[in-house]
């Protein structure tokens, strides 16, 4: 089957990484703010870099919200990275209070500036690992990651979901235990970029993309 994929186009993706790595592995992404494109793709990746209500209000500059709402209601494959996972939420904090796209109950908020006395290093940019939470990954785009392999992180801000079911890996950064990724029904989210993450990280496209 000829796969039809759009990467959501909103001026605030990694896009060219992301472009690349479905290339990578045999894949020939289109990348749209087209409502139409978008809504005839059989897998959606909404990418992001950069400030929360800056992309909210891009995304409602083009009329895309209620787009990738739909969209997501579709029960197709939707995927977040980095700041486009924390689109999918209901609010942030960054900045003051914003809602998001509401597809997953919670919220977004700030790395706490000290844990247990110790100042805590924002933003959070490097390697670290996912530990698995309660959910099997078999029928997710981790189903080929090992516990504790590592991915490349760069953030200040984390996802708190309502619905820890919801959760698919942890991540502990100086000791302080947040939220690295999400899975609701046909819906994913990742804090890290695995586009960023080597073989292992572009395999999570690869494992998207087979769902």
């Amino acid at each position: 089957m000829n796969k039809k994929i759009a990467i959501v186009d909103y001026g605030l993706g990694n896009l060219y990484s992301i472009t690349q790595a479905c290339n990578h592995i045999g894949y020939y992404p289109v990348v749209t703010s087209d409502k139409n494109q978008i809504m005839d793709a059989d897998y959606l990746i909404l990418p992001g870099v950069g400030a929360f209500k800056v992309a909210m209000d891009q995304l409602n500059e083009l009329d895309l919200i209620n787009t990738i709402k739909t969209y997501a209601g579709s029960g197709r494959p939707i995927m977040g990275i980095c700041l486009g996972m924390q689109l999918l939420f209901d609010r942030s904090e960054e900045f003051g209070h914003h809602e998001g796209l509401k597809l997953i109950p919670g919220a977004i908020q700030r790395f706490p500036s000290e844990i247990e006395g110790r100042r805590l290093k924002i933003p959070h940019i490097g390697w670290n690992k996912l530990v698995q939470n309660n959910i099997r990954w078999e029928a997710t785009p981790l189903k080929d990651i090992g516990n504790d392999d590592f991915m490349y992180f760069v953030h200040s801000y984390f996802a708190q979901p309502e619905d820890e079911a919801s959760i698919l890996s942890y991540t502990c950064y100086q000791g302080f235990k947040y939220c690295s990724s999400v899975k609701k029904n046909n819906i994913f989210g990742f804090q890290f970029h695995p586009e960023k993450s080597g073989e292992t990280g572009v395999s999570i496209y690869k494992n998207f993309l087979s769902l």
